[in-house]
């Protein structure tokens, strides 16, 4: 497997793929036509030194992601949108969609802290009345912080619209494992790949819940409230790590890594789905947006047989 440096997101009834600075959504219309929007996106951070910094990178990275995902899921849904009784669709004004977007995004962090962080470890207090092993407390509330993240999404994959959107998440893989294993991107390659992805997002959040839960061990401290000030202030440090892991075994075909790669891969059975031909159609045509596969296919061949 060869890195391209693609990488991309599922959308509704759609594929968002992103290459450098630019990106592209492909969404298919009620009509079934297939609509591509083509656009660049610098990024919140214009510092080229903080961007390529070890561990920081990560946490640019991630909040980047969080606000162009949310931008591409706004544009994919706009095609779904109810009609007013006009038959129009109610536009808004680009101020109002920003911040409406911030709005989103600060409070799904506070929602996503207070349920995956903030929860647990209250939760783990309870047990520490009757257990006297901090060790064994912190391992408990570490395994409540998992077991919510795999209640959250298999309760999330029973819903129909969520079905779909793991579907196209699969067909964003297949078709990143298709040029990536130096294969021209058509339907019956695309098919023929894995769903799997060792660059997956959701690989990234699987390990950002298992660094903090090793994190954790090391913070001993008296205080209920410093306790868990200190597990709140991690939380920037654990997502660089996990960026980092991830973005080394998307470049890597090491045993090791691999090996440690699995649980994340495993996860992602949960959040990916088989797409049919015409979601693998729309994952084809986001990435032809922006990215020139075929040379980068012949590359890829070209290695392998020297």
């Amino acid at each position: 497997m060869a890195y391209s440096g693609i990488g991309g997101q599922a959308v509704i009834e759609g594929v968002m793929m992103k290459h450098k600075d630019t990106y592209a959504v492909a969404v298919r219309k009620p009509d079934h036509d297939i609509v591509v929007e083509k656009k660049t996106y610098q990024g919140i951070c214009r510092n080229d030194t903080l961007k390529n910094l070890v561990f920081v990178r990560g946490i640019i990275s991630f909040v980047e992601s969080m606000v162009l995902g949310l931008s591409t899921l706004t544009f994919s849904a706009s095609f779904f949108e109810e009609e007013d009784k006009e038959g129009q669709k109610k536009a808004k004004s680009e101020k109002k969609e920003k911040a409406e977007m911030g709005f989103t995004i600060i409070l799904s962090l506070l929602l996503a802290v207070a349920i995956f962080m903030v929860l647990p470890f209250y939760v783990s207090l309870f047990f520490q009345k009757y257990i006297h092993s901090e060790t064994l407390v912190i391992l408990i509330e570490g395994l409540l912080r998992l077991s919510i993240f795999f209640a959250y999404i298999l309760l999330i994959s029973r819903m129909e619209d969520i079905r779909r959107v793991f579907m196209y998440h699969g067909a964003e893989h297949k078709c990143i494992n298709c040029i990536e294993h130096g294969m021209d991107l058509t339907v019956e390659n695309v098919k023929a790949s894995s769903k799997e992805h060792k660059r997956c997002g959701t690989s990234f959040l699987f390990f950002v819940v298992v660094i903090t839960i090793i994190a954790t061990m090391f913070i001993r401290v008296d205080s209920r409230l410093l306790r868990l000030i200190l597990r709140l202030a991690i939380i920037p440090l654990v997502a660089g790590i996990s960026y980092e892991f991830i973005r080394l075994a998307g470049r890597s075909d090491n045993p090791i890594i691999n090996m440690l790669s699995r649980p994340g891969l495993w996860m992602q059975r949960l959040t990916t789905r088989e797409p049919d031909e015409e979601m693998i159609e729309v994952g084809i045509a986001s990435v032809e947006a922006v990215f020139d596969w075929k040379s980068y296919v012949e590359t890829v061949r070209e290695k392998e047989t020297t």
